[in-house]
């Protein structure tokens, strides 16, 4: 099977965050997918199988199968767009969050995912334990969501990753806070996902939907820069849409493989 590593949300390699991607012919079987995901251990692994002229889609971590993944589905569309399907502009998905339409607007792929703003949360002591310090405001939704006052504080994080997989609520732990300058980014942000043994995913597409309706609210406009500022760090252009965000975003391809996996 052709394999490929991707750099997501990257303008060059060894930026943003990698995703493996392989699309097949038939439907491979879910055993077979989550060992390729353990094997290959990136944050996430993308498998794509044509229906139609749609493609169904679905994202394997090392820790499971996961409802919703940004930076594997642009990786996804960037391999159809150059390689399945050379020239392609749009491509739909059809995943466990619905359908998903990718469109390719010259180096940027555009990707339009449901709306998620979380919930307020109330915050225990915990929390601040297992982050290191103790978020100016807290929020719910599929992940848990924090507020930190700087983009230093985001930046010079260093959380106990066993206690944040110990907390009740919550896939993963986001944390968020305006951008330092202003210009040319908005907000930036960080993401863990212990509970998937993906201590930081270095840009999370996924999270995004959950903080462009709350960045969009705050800062009165409705498209936004981010930046995510992990140690390789990635940028997404987004746009609060109501019911849906916009997220683009560039990709770099960082490897070509063939896999010699028997399917059982």
């Amino acid at each position: 099977m052709k394999y490929y590593v991707v750099d997501a949300f990257a303008d060059r390699v060894f930026e943003g965050n990698p995703a493996g991607v392989l699309v097949t012919d038939a439907p491979l079987p879910d055993g077979l997918m989550q060992r390729i995901a353990i094997e290959n251990n990136l944050s996430e692994t993308a498998f794509a199988v044509p229906e139609g002229d749609d493609y169904r889609l679905r994202w394997f971590t090392p820790g499971g199968e996961i409802d919703l993944c940004g930076h594997a589905t642009l990786a996804t569309a960037f391999v159809i767009a150059n390689f399945r399907e050379p020239g392609a502009e749009t491509i739909r998905f059809r995943t466990l969050s619905g359908e998903l339409v990718v469109r390719r607007l010259g180096e940027l792929y555009e990707m339009n995912f449901p709306s998620r703003m979380p919930a307020v949360h109330p915050f225990a002591a915990p929390m601040a334990d297992a982050l290191g310090i103790t978020p100016l405001e807290t929020y719910l939704g599929r992940d848990l969501m924090f507020v930190l006052e700087s983009e230093a504080d985001v930046a010079n994080l260093s959380p106990d990753f066993a206690k944040l997989a110990a907390l009740p609520d919550g896939l993963g732990a986001l944390v968020t806070a305006p951008s330092a300058g202003g210009k040319p980014y908005d907000f930036v942000s960080r993401c863990f996902f212990p509970k998937l043994k993906v201590p930081e995913d270095p840009v999370c597409g996924s999270a995004h939907c959950s903080f462009v309706p709350y960045w969009s609210e705050r800062l009165g406009k409705r498209k936004l820069t981010a930046r995510q500022v992990s140690a390789r760090g990635g940028t997404l252009y987004c746009e609060d849409l109501g019911e849906r965000v916009s997220i683009s975003g560039r990709a770099v391809l960082y490897a070509t493989a063939e896999l010699h996996v028997g399917v059982d």
